[in-house]
């Protein structure tokens, strides 16, 4: 078997494993912030904390012992443009509070039933493609073209071996403080500690970041075929696949298509396993109208950011990338908007 299908294998397997674990564990940032600001439930919120530690540590680790090169992904290019980052962090995040979840939680529900998101998977798709080569590309290209720069730093450990360490004790320093905080912060609530389903998912959900990581830049390393090295992420897939199931002849499967099949299969078998397949639609025009808007936003904002609540929130976050922080904070505050203050997308029932 050469490398190009051992990736494919273990994207469909983390795919899975994730589907599987997102259903049980009702894994989602949306989630997690809605029940942290405004129901003052605080224990999905460390479940994301837990798998941002545990893929920053597992990650760094990794990339320390030379089996990963994760200089090679897209979050760690010498060259980005913030604005464009951050911008399209916002309108992913408002956008997955329209959409009530993101690409990777629609993929989720559409495994359980839930038909709404398939609506928000293909619109997804549809305007992702659209941002990355069809007709929104040229203002993206245009915007990117205008703002980038090239950073002296692009990550954490870079900006600490500007101060004199060395790049393996930077990168062990900032791995270690960083995933310490986060894991200490999920702990220190004590409903979440009485979780243990809850520390589970946190738990596999970071050692899924790194076994994507190790898939394609260590098991698919190959300098006759390379695999670009990459993890979990949705933006891109979610649109790659939607391409791959109408146009495959003479197309590839590529790890990122095969984790979002992965991932729909994960949750369908888990929901028909356990009981919780249950066919659900739209309330009404305008509750679609309003998904719909929201799955548009974060098919545009996702390829500006170049990832989502989970390619940057996770993956990108676990590169410790200036970038990845960067898009991630626009994410957190498109997702605040959405959730509070004067933009806030108010229930349908009172709009």
């Amino acid at each position: 078997m050469d490398s190009a299908n051992i990736v494919v294998i273990s994207g469909l397997l983390i795919g899975l494993v994730y589907g599987s674990v997102g259903l049980l564990s009702g894994f989602c940032l949306l989630s997690s912030l809605r029940g942290f600001w405004a129901e003052g439930d605080g224990r999905l919120v460390r479940t994301y904390a837990l798998a941002i530690g545990v893929a920053v540590a597992m990650t760094q680790l990794l990339a320390a012992g030379g089996l990963v090169d994760i200089g090679k992904s897209i979050y760690l290019q010498p060259s980005f443009s913030a604005p464009v980052m951050f911008f399209g962090g916002l309108l992913f995040g408002y956008g997955m509070v329209l959409s009530n979840g993101c690409g990777s939680r629609a993929l989720v529900l559409l495994g359980r039933g839930n038909l709404r998101s398939f609506v928000v998977v293909v619109v997804l798709a549809i305007f992702a493609q659209m941002t990355l080569k069809g007709l929104i590309a040229p203002s993206r290209i245009a915007m990117v073209g205008a703002s980038q720069t090239t950073a002296a730093a692009n990550s954490v450990p870079a900006l600490l071996a500007g101060t004199g360490l060395s790049a393996t004790a930077a990168r062990m320093l900032a791995a270690s403080v960083i995933s310490a905080a986060l894991i200490i912060f999920a702990f220190a609530h004590p409903a979440f500690r009485r979780s243990p389903g809850q520390i589970a998912a946190g738990l596999v959900i970071g050692l899924l970041v790194a076994a994507g990581w190790f898939a394609t830049g260590y098991l698919g390393a190959d300098d006759f075929n390379p695999t670009p090295v990459t993890s979990l992420t949705f933006i891109a897939p979610i649109a790659d696949a939607l391409q791959y199931v109408m146009l495959s002849t003479g197309s590839t499967l590529n790890f990122g298509i095969v984790t979002v099949f992965g991932v729909f299969a994960g949750s369908l078998v888990t929901a028909l396993l356990t009981g919780r397949f249950q066919l659900e639609g739209y309330q009404s025009p305008r509750h679609m109208l309003r998904s719909g808007s929201g799955a548009a936003l974060m098919g545009i904002g996702g390829v500006m950011a170049f990832g989502c609540s989970i390619g940057q929130g996770l993956t990108g976050f676990s590169t410790l990338a200036l970038a990845s922080l960067i898009a991630f904070a626009g994410i957190l505050v498109g997702t605040a908007a959405g959730l509070r203050g004067a933009l806030r997308v108010r229930p349908l029932a009172a709009a």
